[in-house]
């Protein structure tokens, strides 16, 4: 017997009992299924993936051999949706919204003079906001560049009139 659920009380419960040839899924979303047939590979698939599937997972196996728990851990990353724009003050703005983790944002050219802002959403994710003067700049452009685990980008304007 082999039995995949996650570690709360209500959460999903998926197994298979290869004696009667029989599955049970409880609580399972239609995105949790088994990744091959469970009684040659007892993987379990989770697609698409989304934040609320996020946590610990136990699998339970039961055979003649004995019982056996093996515990994994999933997290999920999500991309920012990154935008460089002017204020109405021709301060740069660097947005890296609603990633998870946080994106880190700099500048280029370097300043000491930006500022950043940061919002937690109830969702897991973050927003990073930076701003830079750029009124005084003598240069025509300035770049973002934003760092992620699921890709990095870099963004340049003009913030000129």
């Amino acid at each position: 017997m082999v039995t995949w659920k996650a570690k709360c009380s209500t959460c999903c419960l998926l197994s298979y009992r290869s004696d009667r040839n029989e599955t049970r899924k409880v609580n399972c979303s239609e995105r949790m299924m088994w990744k091959y047939s469970p009684d040659s590979d007892p993987a379990l698939r989770i697609y698409p993936v989304n934040l609320g599937d996020e946590g610990s997972y136990i699998c339970e196996v039961v055979s003649s051999e004995g019982n056996f728990d093996f515990f994994s851990s999933l997290s999920v990353t999500v991309p920012p949706t990154v935008t460089l724009t002017c204020d109405k003050s021709r301060a740069a703005v660097c947005q890296a919204a609603a990633g998870k983790p946080a994106a880190d944002i700099s500048w280029i050219p370097a300043s000491n003079h930006s500022t950043e802002e940061e919002v937690h959403h109830l969702d897991g994710t973050v927003t990073r906001v930076s701003h830079i003067d750029w009124v005084n700049s003598t240069l025509p452009t300035i770049t973002c560049p934003v760092t992620h685990p699921t890709a990095n980008q870099t963004l340049s304007l003009s913030c000129k009139e």
